[in-house]
């Protein structure tokens, strides 16, 4: 089908479904200028002297965060800060479906808070988020802010403990309960969306098993291994895909 006849199917799935959720990957904020972390520009690619002895697995490790936290925090300064980046059309679109009563949830893999800011309320972050911190020893809460404006290398809690972002690094168990919530939107779900996911990270990619519908929309640039599960696949940009989307 040409891409114009793709985009009318999915608006006749858009129409006729009311529990849509949606599963996305780092390529959702790649147009709000985020780097993903796998292609030729992405995190994973981007040589930096202060971080080259280090492999990017590494610095995103629970074992950096507890042996090398001077390299762990100075990386998450660098490269993870996301506080002046704005939604994109993805973003903003899937937030309108939520408000028209169209879609059931969000689940993401990214850390960085943007389906929030567009509006997003039911949203699960399977990998947590850059929006929040706490403390390793107390579990004290801290504002997003807190590890990129303190002047300490190590930021510190009141009680002393180290204050961390509320991510899930490498050899970390993913949350459970956004997890759990994931899950539940999934058997509740009457359509799946998949957008800007290479579903190759391990165990975030196992959940678009647990869509048992017919009901399943691909959108990646490139190919994947679930491309043959899905009813309908597109290898274009997700924005130019969901900017062509209208909610009624």
């Amino acid at each position: 089908m040409s891409f114009e006849e793709r985009l009318a199917d999915l608006q006749n799935r858009i129409n006729a479904s009311n529990r849509i959720v949606f599963f996305g990957g780092a390529g959702v904020s790649t147009e709000s200028g985020i780097p993903d972390f796998r292609s030729k520009d992405g995190l994973y690619n981007q040589h930096d002297v202060r971080f080259d002895q280090y492999s990017p697995e590494y610095l995103l490790s629970h074992s950096c965060l507890r042996d090398h936290p001077e390299v762990f925090y100075e990386f998450s300064r660098q490269k993870l800060d996301g506080r002046g980046i704005l939604p994109n059309v993805t973003h903003l679109k899937l937030a309108e479906l939520e408000q028209a009563g169209k879609l059931l949830a969000v689940i993401t893999q990214n850390i960085d808070g943007l389906h929030q800011k567009a509006g997003s309320k039911k949203v699960f972050e399977v990998h947590g988020t850059m929006l929040r911190n706490y403390c390793e020893s107390c579990g004290k809460e801290y504002p997003e802010d807190y590890i990129f404006e303190t002047s300490d290398p190590i930021p510190r809690c009141t009680c002393g403990g180290k204050v961390r972002p509320d991510v899930t690094l490498y050899e970390e168990s993913l949350p459970e309960k956004a997890w759990r919530g994931a899950i539940e939107a999934l058997s509740k779900a009457d359509m799946l969306i998949v957008g800007g996911t290479s579903l190759t990270v391990y165990p975030a990619s196992n959940l678009v098993r647990e869509y048992t519908g017919e009901n399943m929309v691909l959108i990646n640039r490139d190919q994947t291994a679930y491309d043959h599960y899905a009813d309908l696949i597109f290898h274009e940009g997700l924005g130019e895909v969901f900017s062509k989307i209208v909610v009624s």
